[in-house]
């Protein structure tokens, strides 16, 4: 999906300024917004394709003028109305209306277990991978109505295979309950010129993680 979620490449919103690696939160109220997020996938069902794809889907305005984890809070209310356990009168009221809707609950007792369960998202598939490491490979140049991880500023583009990392869910089918679908993951290796044009420093090179119906032969 083509939105402002996918910046990369964008000029005219000032320079990049990375942030300490351990500095995770600004407020408290963002550690909430994580842990809230997470915990009501349990009962909503949603997947963390899904909640990406509920955060990219935001307006545009409403998007590039909110902070981060404002933004995962405006997705979670999203989550919550289409799953059916908030009502969009009570996000209004900013009250309950209704009792809630019996269903799993993650307790605080069993959240060490599950984060450290993690998502794996490898799945075993039939089919051996279409591209080994070195392989000459082309994005394809498509502009999907729905979530997708292959940036724009990456389609149409030429590269090697860096790496092959298995068969994974695909998030472009898994954000939208059409099932997991796995295809084969690669890391590809692009010359920043062949993304950015002649102006790019020579010895820049951007690596992204492409599935496999994301890429051709070249």
């Amino acid at each position: 999906m083509n939105t402002v979620a996918d910046l990369g490449g964008m000029m005219g919103f000032g320079p990049v300024r990375p942030e300490p690696e351990d500095e995770r939160f600004h407020a408290d109220w963002e550690r909430r917004a994580l842990a809230l997020t997470l915990a009501a996938a349990l009962p909503g069902g949603w997947t963390i394709d899904a909640s990406r794809s509920a955060r990219e889907s935001l307006p545009p305005g409403e998007y590039l003028t909110s902070s981060y984890y404002a933004i995962w809070i405006k997705a979670l209310e999203r989550l919550l109305v289409g799953a059916g356990l908030v009502g969009a009168d009570e996000l209004a009221e900013r009250r309950a209306l209704r009792p809630g809707v019996p269903g799993p609950v993650l307790t605080a007792a069993a959240v060490p277990g599950v984060l450290a369960t993690g998502s794996p998202a490898e799945r075993p598939v039939d089919s051996p991978s279409r591209f080994a490491v070195g392989d000459r490979v082309r994005t394809r140049n498509v502009h999907p109505l729905g979530h997708t991880r292959l940036p724009r500023y990456a389609r149409g583009k030429e590269g090697v295979i860096e790496r092959v990392h298995g068969a994974h869910v695909l998030p472009d089918s898994n954000a939208h309950r059409a099932g997991e679908q796995p295809e084969w993951l690669y890391t590809v290796r692009f010359p920043g010129r062949e993304l950015w044009g002649e102006a790019a420093d020579p010895g820049l090179t951007v690596e992204i993680e492409a599935f496999e119906s994301y890429l051709a032969g070249t």
